[in-house]
């Protein structure tokens, strides 16, 4: 197997991560500085940053029903961060932020290869959220928001936007701008009361309670797993 494969099916991050990581000297292999492209088997010692990588890591894949006011951050020094509102002690990436004023569906996995592809804008995975506005729906909101956006010198790809009450609306993002929706909705003179995210490719967030995991489903594992090039 492939050094760079080990690294990443153990969760530690892409393979691309890891070919950074060889070429800076932090993976060895029996001791000896690591090579990119270089192979390994069962029989061979290989340490990350002085940590030996684990040949038996699970699959961990979760969803995780983010509360408003837990910042998407691993740093513990950050209040309410992400580690210490989920509770998980092993490590883990996040597919796909949420800002700390959202709630709603992140899936939690230690693939980081899985991860890397879902966040890589090329691949335009589809992200739905539910959006709460201040004041009543109009058609040409609906229909501008549609047709894309000018928010920070660029204009938003083209989406799906279908108004759910007066002052509500679902939306589908291919791309993924920081803070895009609450951007696009004040663009047009709207401000964003709620913003959750219900979906993320095949995975909904369906009535998992605020602040709680689930793992997925077989159903839902494999559909991730397909999304990756062969």
């Amino acid at each position: 197997m492939r050094l760079n494969k080990l690294i990443s099916q153990a969760g530690l991050g892409s393979r691309k991560q890891a070919d950074i990581w060889i070429a800076e000297g932090r993976v060895t292999v029996n001791e000896q500085k690591a090579d990119i492209g270089q192979k390994v088997t069962q029989a061979d010692q290989v340490f990350f940053d002085g940590q030996p990588v684990d040949w038996h890591s699970s699959v961990f894949l979760v969803a995780y029903h983010k509360p408003v006011g837990v910042v998407c951050t691993h740093d513990q020094s950050v209040a309410n961060n992400l580690v210490e509102s989920t509770g998980l002690t092993q490590h883990f990436s996040a597919m796909g932020r949420l800002d700390k004023a959202s709630e709603g569906l992140m899936i939690l996995t230690n693939q980081g290869e899985l991860t890397n592809h879902i966040l890589q804008p090329a691949f335009a995975h589809e992200k739905e959220y539910w959006v709460e506005v201040d004041q009543a729906l109009t058609q040409h909101f609906v229909t501008t928001m549609q047709q894309g956006v000018e928010i920070m010198g660029q204009m938003t790809k083209p989406c799906e936007v279908e108004a759910t009450g007066e002052c509500c609306f679902k939306i589908v993002l291919t791309q993924g701008l920081n803070k895009q929706i609450r951007r696009m909705c004040k663009a047009l003179g709207f401000r964003v009361l709620r913003l959750q995210r219900i979906r993320i490719a095949q995975v909904s967030l369906g009535d998992l309670a605020v602040n709680t995991l689930r793992e997925l489903d077989d159903d839902e594992k494999l559909a991730l797993q397909q999304l990756l090039p062969s």
